[in-house]
């Protein structure tokens, strides 16, 4: 794999469209507040993404409809955050980002307190819709903030400590809302989501410093980022080569209750395990991105396809189960090198780009969860969703090699 730097792969307009934090005098304190508050955020978010991916069956025993139908409330919330995320990033070009970041949580907050009460399937599916929407736009523009105040080479460890409440949130929040979900209804689990949502609007109400809208943003400057192969790719690479993760974790709870005939009571130890592999892809990965971000892509797309395989032969066995659990948590090692390296492609076109990048996770998440509970319908098992999950990871693989190619392709016609 290239073993390029973020040093050679970005460009002047990058540098001054993310990382003005030559011009900030912010204290190593304000630093550090601004990024709680950020995590806050993302983990409220991974809660709320994650939660009901082992709470499906509740979800389809209460209305009435079979566990593969309930995952269609996944695809629901997937396909606001790929819709929500570049429409609200064009829109809100001429917004500030602190007026923009209390925006996306106050909806955040106000999407998952109502899907607690929503009386029917189809309404809280549409709930779940009206959730995802923020969910991209958030993401991006607080990776936009972290990176802005770190030096040019630690910009995907600052990105990294941002996504940190979402593989917290994994860890945590997730296990958390799934324990409370089977114990007292799933509804408790969405009101839980929504509180940290407004907590999360208040803190970044007292610590998110005021900014300006920056020169030049126009709606028309960021489409631009449409306009580049590079960020095509780069997103097809993250929804395509990432589909695998979501196919697997979307069943979790069904494939280790089924296929590994463990207890309901694991499901919460299950998917924890998944939130520390989550969280030490994210701190190993976002070190190994600032070295090296081909390297890191490259090197996990490909790890994941050997490892999916592994889960579709093993799942019946408890410990394998748990153990490729926690492996595939660990490729989301690769999550803060995607995020750089579209800042790196992008240009000017900064928050569409880093907002498209969770539009593409989560195609990515319908597509798993959709493709999985396509094979299991057909009758072939929830542990199959570990080879839809390695077709998946070879296919981004394939995308990945297609654009280091063009990429190099260009260095040299430019020389």
């Amino acid at each position: 794999m290239s073993q390029s730097s973020p040093r050679e792969n970005r460009s002047e307009a990058a540098d001054d469209a993310v990382a003005p934090s030559a011009q900030t005098s912010l204290s190593p304190l304000s630093i550090a507040l601004i990024e709680l508050a950020l995590a806050a955020g993302g983990f409220g978010i991974g809660t709320g993404e994650f939660a009901i991916m082992g709470l499906l069956p509740e979800v389809a025993t209460t209305y009435g409809v079979s566990v593969p139908v309930a995952g269609h409330v996944i695809t629901a919330y997937a396909l606001g955050v790929v819709i929500g995320a570049p429409i609200i990033a064009v829109l809100a070009a001429r917004l500030t980002r602190r007026v923009l970041l209390l925006s996306l949580m106050g909806l955040f907050a106000a999407g998952n307190i109502l899907s607690a009460l929503a009386p029917d399937f189809w309404t809280f599916t549409a709930l779940r819709f009206v959730s995802g929407l923020p969910h991209g736009a958030y993401f991006g523009v607080a990776a936009l903030v972290a990176a802005s105040m770190a030096p040019i080479h630690k910009r995907a460890r600052a990105v990294g400590r941002v996504m940190l409440g979402l593989t917290i949130a994994t860890l945590l929040g997730t296990p958390l809302a799934t324990f409370f979900g089977q114990l007292f209804s799933w509804r408790a689990a969405f009101l839980m989501v929504g509180g940290i949502a407004l907590l999360t609007v208040a803190l970044l109400f007292l610590f998110q410093p005021r900014d300006k809208v920056q020169d030049g943003a126009s709606v028309w400057r960021e489409l631009g980022a449409f306009r580049r192969v590079q960020v095509w790719l780069s997103l097809a690479i993250a929804a395509v080569g990432f589909g695998g993760m979501f196919a697997v974790f979307s069943y979790i709870a069904k494939t280790t209750t089924d296929v590994a005939m463990m207890p309901v009571s694991a499901v919460p130890i299950v998917l924890a395990l998944f939130g520390i592999g989550m969280n030490v892809g994210n701190v190993v990965g976002s070190r190994l991105a600032d070295l090296s971000l081909n390297g890191t892509i490259g090197g996990m797309l490909a790890f994941n396809v050997v490892l999916m395989t592994i889960f579709g032969l093993t799942a019946h066995n408890p410990y394998m189960l748990c153990l490729c659990v926690f492996l595939i948590g660990c490729g989301f090692a690769a999550c803060p090198a995607v995020q750089t390296r579209l800042m790196d492609v992008a240009a000017d076109a900064q928050t569409l780009a880093a907002a498209s990048n969770h539009s593409a996770f989560n195609i990515a998440n319908a597509l798993g969860a959709w493709l999985g509970g396509l094979v299991i319908a057909l009758g072939y098992g929830y542990a199959s969703t570990g080879y839809v999950g390695a077709i998946l990871s070879f296919a981004g693989l394939l995308v990945f090699i297609v654009a280091v190619f063009l990429e190099r392709q260009e260095k040299v016609r430019s020389v």
